[in-house]
């Protein structure tokens, strides 16, 4: 059986990304009468307390420049969002019951000895670098995978008669799900360190407060995991967006969200028609879309939780021997082949005229603008957010600065492109871009699921300002890139086929 002490550096920054950083979304799974209750910001203000004390252990090392394993591990418990969230509602007035829970100093259960990394030599572990590396192949892969899944699911979505007219808000609904799932899910990665479970943790007589604290130092290290990270910050952030969801909320403010028809109207309006109306309802579309997203979006990260409490008996575990030394070094190449493999497709795209899937003309062409753009510019987008995240989100533990930050940039950005694109700058090929930027970059710079699990992890007061400001933030910004065309000019038809 490998080593437990084959492990990754994990680099000071990574306790700043906020998908790792909050508390599970079901903190009592045994349902314990009396449990403590943690938040977003003590963790993130514990983390920057200890940066002191990261900085000396850091020279117990072989050579002074890796960090120290167990404290590296307090950090990442400190600061990271996706993973674990709060109760929905819970009295904070109260810390003789709800208290914020010791963080555990190693990642493995008390009863086992815990070997420090000034212990471990430098062969035992992945360095610095092939860990960057590793999380760096593993954003990019699911980054891609991410956005595929987003605009698959819109296109499902969206057909005559469909009930919800905003194709983003299902995409936004899977990736929340997913991400409470991966949140609270104690069973994937419990060989991680090269360890089965023992009789104690999978037994029934076990008392709940071990299992708690078993569950707890567990999620230490599933937040060390490049893998994981790919899955939550990856997939998860890339599947859904913040960009779309705000884009979807000016159009409804404005009269522009498409909208499937079902029969015809009874005004005889064509169907390339907006039918106009006062401006009391288009408040009353713009509310809609503002309150059902989130609040859609919430409640799914708390189903995504429950049903890995349910799944939890039947999941497997990924084998120790077999992620360390197969997946992560053989996902390195398939991920940057993949990339290059698509920047190769959409140079010479399979429906071109001369092409596999030709339609005939250059005017008939839509792989390039319907996903392989996006493909290309996603991974820079999820790259983008992450490293915003690494740096940003620990500067202000009740407001976590780099979420928001990227989710307005990306909003902004993704308005400019909507203006040029319906104002018929830059041609087909100019059209095609500025589709792949919107899909792309902008849907995978910016994130739902990041976004709701910081809310469920901040205390109420905080989530409420965070939310509302990110919101009111970026549609304004919306209104002003955007409706400066619309109600000036208006937009014009896209010259290439989205």
């Amino acid at each position: 059986m490998p080593s437990r002490t084959q492990s990754y550096t994990i680099p000071d920054e990574y306790s700043n990304v906020d998908e790792l950083a909050a508390p599970a979304p079901v903190e009592n799974p045994t349902e314990r009468q009396l449990y403590r209750h943690s938040t977003l910001e003590k963790r993130l203000d514990r983390g920057s307390n200890k940066d002191d004390k990261a900085h000396k252990k850091k020279h117990d090392d072989v050579d002074g420049s890796w960090l120290d394993l167990s404290t590296s591990h307090e950090r990442l418990h400190a600061n990271l969002t996706e993973v674990s969230v709060p109760a929905p509602v819970e009295d904070e007035e109260k810390p003789p019951i709800f208290q914020e829970p010791d963080v555990l100093e190693s990642p493995v259960p008390s009863d086992t000895s815990h070997t420090s990394n000034a212990q471990i030599s430098r062969r035992e572990r992945a360095s610095r670098f092939a860990t960057e590396l590793y999380t760096v192949s593993y954003l990019i892969l699911f980054s891609i995978l991410g956005t595929l899944a987003r605009l698959g699911l819109q296109a499902l979505t969206v057909y005559p008669g469909a009930p919800v007219i905003n194709g983003s808000l299902w995409a936004n609904f899977g990736g929340s799900l997913i991400m409470g799932f991966l949140a609270e899910d104690r069973k994937v990665f419990r060989e991680e360190w090269g360890r089965k479970p023992t009789s104690d943790i999978e037994s029934p007589s076990s008392k709940s407060e071990d299992l708690a604290a078993l569950g707890k130092a567990h999620a230490t290290v599933k937040r060390t995991i490049p893998l994981y990270i790919g899955l939550a910050t990856g997939f998860c952030g890339s599947f859904t967006s913040f960009s779309s969801f705000m884009r979807d909320a000016f159009l409804a403010l404005s009269n522009d969200l498409p909208t499937p028809l079902y029969h015809p109207s009874p005004t005889n309006q064509a169907t390339t028609t907006t039918v106009r109306r006062n401006g009391g309802y288009s408040f009353m579309a713009v509310l809609a879309i503002i309150i059902i997203t989130p609040s859609l979006c919430l409640v799914s990260l708390q189903f995504g939780a429950h049903l890995a409490l349910v799944a939890d008996p039947f999941l497997p575990s990924l084998h120790f021997t077999f992620q360390r030394k197969v997946v992560d070094r053989a996902l390195v190449a398939i991920a940057w082949l993949i990339w290059l493999g698509a920047i190769f497709i959409t140079i010479f795209p399979p429906d071109r005229p001369v092409g596999p899937a030709s339609k005939g003309t250059w005017a008939r062409e839509t792989w390039r603008s319907q996903a392989l753009f996006a493909l290309v510019l996603a991974p820079l987008g999820c790259l983008l957010r992450f490293y915003a995240s690494l740096h940003l989100n620990g500067r202000i533990s009740s407001f976590p600065l780099g979420t928001f930050t990227v989710n307005i940039f990306g909003a902004l950005v993704l308005g400019m492109c909507y203006d040029l694109q319906h104002s018929n700058i830059g041609g087909r090929v100019g059209c095609q871009v500025l589709q792949g930027v919107m899909d792309g970059f902008c849907g995978c710079l910016t994130t739902v699921s990041t976004w709701v699990a910081e809310l469920k992890g901040l205390r109420r007061r905080h989530a409420y300002i965070y939310g509302g400001v990110s919101v009111a933030v970026a549609l304004a910004g919306l209104v002003v890139v955007m409706g400066s065309l619309r109600w000036t000019k208006g937009f014009r038809a896209p010259v290439c086929l989205t």
